[in-house]
């Protein structure tokens, strides 16, 4: 009887939603997401101190765990071979430090004659300079505008340096402690989050994840490290060529610089025309170092690079864009090394999450 019930209860049909209700329900999800998005933002900026060495350093550990793979494969204990992957990273960074100290040193002696050698060259402009100074006061006029009052406390210089270098000290120890960590436990941490997938669906996407992740950002690394030592040697024998001192010190500063895209390459063009002022003594001079190190960077931008790394690593420039934007807002020039490796991360994630999507790999 209880189951002829059962069989004839009336089936409760509930009224389509309005159009109303469903642009209230998506609202408040797209809200929701939102106000995630900011709270992570947020997150990011009020964690820097502590969040961005432990980013350099998984950044910095995908890059050696292939190393480590194959030292493990050697039959050394993973704690062990992190160690040793530990030991050259800082090998490299000191003989890499001890190359450019002596040059940078003297060049910082030098700065003095290289501000007199700019405002000597600049002076050949003092006539376009003035009218637009003649502009500037005509505005200032017309909006009734005083100008800006700069004052500097002479004590800050000492005070900033005496809080700065603890700081900068611990975030050292932080990165460190990060890189090795990250690599002497990388498979512990893929079996742990792997046993928290509840079906084998998720568990194989998240195994796939962890793979594209590990192969995308190590061989970017690598690859871009290889290029960027290529062209540093470059930018350094052709500047030796023209007569520019310690052209060694500025291949290895396009090494470093040229890990930032877009930005990096700006930055080397500056530094290499305020060189170039010292050294020349017309401002047609000046741009010869400027010229040398440009003709070799589009050489390496349109064709080394998409030959190396292949066009199914190219992202599309406009998201590469932002995410330097982005990264280099938050964290500074240390966010602009890892934004475009946190963009590959993310990319990994969505290519396994939401397949057939493209971000514009060719």
């Amino acid at each position: 009887m209880t189951e002829r019930a059962a069989k004839k209860a009336p089936i409760v049909r509930l009224p389509p939603k309005s159009n109303i209700e469903i642009f209230l329900t998506r609202s408040s999800q797209v809200s929701v997401i939102f106000i995630g998005l900011l709270a992570f933002v947020f997150a990011l900026s009020a964690g820097q101190y502590i969040l961005a060495p432990v980013s350099l350093g998984i950044v910095v550990g995908l890059m050696l765990g292939p190393l480590a793979s194959k030292l493990e494969r050697r039959g050394l204990l993973p704690g062990l071979s992190a160690i040793l992957v530990v030991l050259l990273f800082v090998a490299v960074a000191c003989l890499f430090a001890l190359a450019v100290a002596a040059p940078l040193s003297f060049w910082i002696g030098r700065l003095p004659q290289i501000w007199g050698n700019l405002q000597h060259q600049l002076s050949e402009l003092k006539g376009p300079l003035d009218a637009m100074r003649g502009m500037r006061d005509q505005l200032r006029e017309l909006t009734g505008g005083k100008g800006l009052t700069v004052s500097v406390d002479e004590g800050m210089g000492v005070e900033s340096m005496a809080t700065l270098a603890p700081a900068v000290f611990g975030q050292i120890l932080i990165f460190f402690a990060s890189l090795y960590f990250f690599v002497a436990t990388r498979h512990q941490t893929r079996t742990a989050v792997l046993t928290l997938c509840f079906n084998r669906r998720l568990r194989w996407r998240v195994a796939h994840i962890f793979r594209d992740v590990e192969q995308m950002v190590s061989r970017y690394l690598l690859s871009i490290s290889l290029i960027n030592i290529g062209e540093g040697l470059a930018v350094g024998v052709g500047l030796y060529l023209i007569g520019v001192p310690s052209a060694l010190l500025w291949g290895a500063l396009a090494i470093l610089t040229n890990f930032v895209v877009f930005i990096g390459p700006a930055v080397m063009v500056v530094i290499l025309f305020l060189i170039g002022l010292s050294e020349f003594d017309s401002l047609g001079g000046a741009f010869l170092p400027v010229a040398i190190y440009l003709a070799i960077n589009t050489i390496e931008a349109q064709f080394v690079t998409p030959m190396v790394i292949g066009r199914t690593m190219t992202l599309n420039p406009f998201l590469v864009v932002l995410a330097l934007i982005f990264w280099i807002w938050l964290w500074g020039a240390l966010g602009g090394f890892i934004a475009i490796p946190a963009l590959l991360i993310v990319y990994a994630i969505f290519r396994n999450i939401v397949p057939g999507m493209d971000w514009g790999a060719d």
